[in-house]
């Protein structure tokens, strides 16, 4: 069995590293900031060495923790965990020194700890700057840990109190650099492990079969890592896999199901319904062609970036594409926004069987403002039952009762919280007789029920959820379809109290370690207390243009990859002598997985000013 690497900084007098010496599978090296002359002096510091060295420890004396692998052999460099209890520059150094003594000693220690690694870092109360501190200092006047750290690469894992009465003969020291103790009631350990590092995806082209010819296209930056994750894969044990499979299982006690098994396509034309041009992510495929030999062995056969396109009159630059007035929309293709045309496909070909529940599932793309749970793609499933006229309130009624009663079966395996499923009449409105599809098409669909979900998990999720819509639309005189259309990514943050929709898509493999195969729990995050920052961007907008937030916002997750958490109008105001208009938003950049610094979100700022400058024609101030 491996033995556990253990690295001390910052000892005192010892007593911490004496309380860990002995334990089984554990190598202890525990050093101190002073010589060994110095430290000795100190009260029980002697004895405590002579015990380290006597169970096999190791004693390193004038160690600085901002240089750490000065001390170490590039084959000792391997720590499994760090710890450093009560960090201070000494004597009466302020919170911005201490900060730095910080920043220096997490990039020190990115060098030489294991990548499961963690650094355990204890501070006295209200130090951290974290809400788990009570009281909790002014974020200036803290030592801003979690942030410092972030500028390192780390997030915090876990913070729990530090109990110096559970620790054999421990005894704090070092009160101003002189041998006194100082209080520690209410100290705080705070845990930290790597982060994954923010991506970097190269453009994308995808390669698929539209309308029997083979073409590429592509992909909007800001959903490059999103696409062909497989996240509905029958070996998936993602949460919105195991949502499907138990809604599935639910809905086969009341109706027979067949699956769609058929390849759906991503890109879809015709007239859109119901959904706004702006919300859209308008494609120009082209026919494929067989990368170059070079492009092969670079592994970029796949990362090919179209300069521009001629579209509609207008350049479609860095995958962003203008529909002008004048367009033929019915001619231009886009990301499917629902799976709803391909279920009425299955509809109008006939493929169907009155009575049974064909399940349609798969990613779609929507263009949106950012929200905790506004997300550009998701997983939709739809489930497509045709019935007779007469029979239409009954199948309505039998998928509402299904769809609730697996939702309290996965409610079942996940405790902790309340949770509350209604339905609602929706808007509705007469159906007329419509005997062909093609009139149909044309013709609104019947939303009879929204589908909603309310948890409480102590603030955590959102209240009174939509995640699904039953809706029905009249095929012939006899026959009404129905259509039950689920979010699945959102339902699978609502039960398992996932509060931020990009959690679901991270890369990181702590998220899926917790959803074993076929199981729902409740997420535990792995980055508590991610820190934010806030910066403001102003502008003009030109004289009589109508101003495209969705755009705004879409840029701004590009840019960012997915790091900003909120933009907000902050100011506004009419200049009367030009006529035009100048606007002020706040972003607020945050990443829910990974560790984000100060310098990067700076640099995000930057491109972010630069993109809609060109992208949205606006004039910065």
């Amino acid at each position: 069995e491996a033995v556990r690497r253990v690295l001390l900084l910052g000892e005192g007098n010892f007593s911490f590293a004496a309380s860990l010496c002995g334990a089984a599978g554990t190598h202890v090296v525990a050093t101190c900031y002073e010589s060994e002359e110095e430290v000795c002096g100190r009260g029980q510091a002697a004895e405590n060495i002579r015990r380290l060295r006597a169970g096999g420890a190791e004693v390193v004396f004038s160690v600085d923790c901002t240089k750490l692998k000065d001390y170490f052999l590039p084959e000792e460099r391997e720590f499994d965990c760090i710890y450093f209890n009560f960090p201070h520059c000494g004597r009466k150094a302020g919170v911005v020194k201490n900060r730095e003594l910080l920043a220096h000693f997490f990039h020190s220690s990115a060098e030489v700890l294991t990548e499961d690694g963690e650094v355990h870092v204890a501070l006295c109360n209200g130090q951290g700057g974290t809400p788990a501190d009570q009281p909790r200092r002014e974020w200036h006047n803290s030592w801003q840990i979690v942030a410092v750290a972030a500028g390192a690469g780390f997030i915090l894992s876990n913070v729990h109190p530090f109990k110096a009465e559970a620790i054999r003969g421990y005894k704090c020291t070092g009160y101003r650099s002189q041998d006194k103790s100082f209080c520690i009631d209410g100290a705080l350990n705070h845990i930290f492990t790597r982060s994954t590092p923010l991506p970097y995806f190269k453009p994308m082209i995808c390669q698929i079969e539209l309308e029997s010819q083979k073409v590429s296209f592509q992909v909007p930056q800001v959903l490059v890592d999103k696409i062909n994750r497989g996240f509905l894969e029958l070996n998936s044990n993602h949460p919105v896999q195991t949502v499907k499979e138990k809604l599935t299982a639910e809905l086969s006690q009341a109706f027979p199901l067949q699956n769609i098994d058929y390849c759906l396509s991503l890109l879809h034309r015709g007239h859109l319904n119901d959904i706004c041009h702006s919300n859209i992510f308008w494609i120009i495929p082209s026919p494929e062609e067989t990368p170059s030999t070079e492009e092969m062995a670079n592994g970029v056969a796949n990362a090919v970036l179209f300069s521009h396109v001629d579209f509609c009159g207008d350049t479609a630059k860095n995958g962003y594409v203008n529909v002008q007035e004048g367009c033929h929309i019915s001619n231009q293709y886009y990301l499917r926004p629902s799976l709803l045309p391909c279920a009425r496909a299955v509809i109008q070909r006939g493929a169907f069987i009155p009575g049974t529940v064909h399940i349609l599932s798969g990613l779609v793309f929507r263009k949106c403002l950012i929200a905790p749970y506004s997300m550009p793609v998701f997983h939709e499933v739809v489930f497509v039952c045709a019935v007779n006229r007469d029979a239409e309130n009954s199948c309505i009624q039998m998928l509402v009762n299904s769809i609730k009663a697996s939702i309290h079966s996965l409610h079942q395996t996940v405790s902790g919280f309340k949770l509350n499923i209604t339905s609602q009449e929706a808007t509705s409105f007469e159906t007329t007789e419509l005997n062909d599809f093609a009139a149909f098409e044309s013709h609104l669909s019947k939303i009879r029920y929204l589908i909603c979900m309310e948890i409480d998990t102590s603030g955590s999720c959102e209240k009174g959820s939509c995640v699904g819509i039953i809706r029905t639309e009249l095929v012939s005189s006899e026959l009404v379809v129905v259509f039950a259309s689920l979010n699945l990514d959102l339902l699978a943050m609502l039960i398992c109290g996932i509060s931020d929709w990009r959690m679901l898509w991270t890369s990181d493999t702590r998220f899926l370690r917790q959803f074993p195969r076929g199981e729902l729990r409740l997420f535990k995050s792995f980055s508590l207390y991610p820190p934010s920052y806030v910066h403001d961007v102003s502008f003009w907008v030109p004289d009589g243009e109508q101003f495209d937030e969705v755009a705004f916002h879409t840029i701004a997750r590009q840019v960012s990859g997915e790091t900003v958490a909120s933009i907000r109008l902050i100011d506004s105001f009419q200049q009367s002598e030009m006529g035009r208009k100048s606007l002020c938003y706040r972003l607020t950049f945050q990443s829910c997985d990974r560790a984000l610094s100060r310098q990067e979100v700076a640099e995000m700022q930057l491109l972010f000013r630069e993109e809609i400058n060109q992208g949205l024609r606006v004039t910065l101030r």
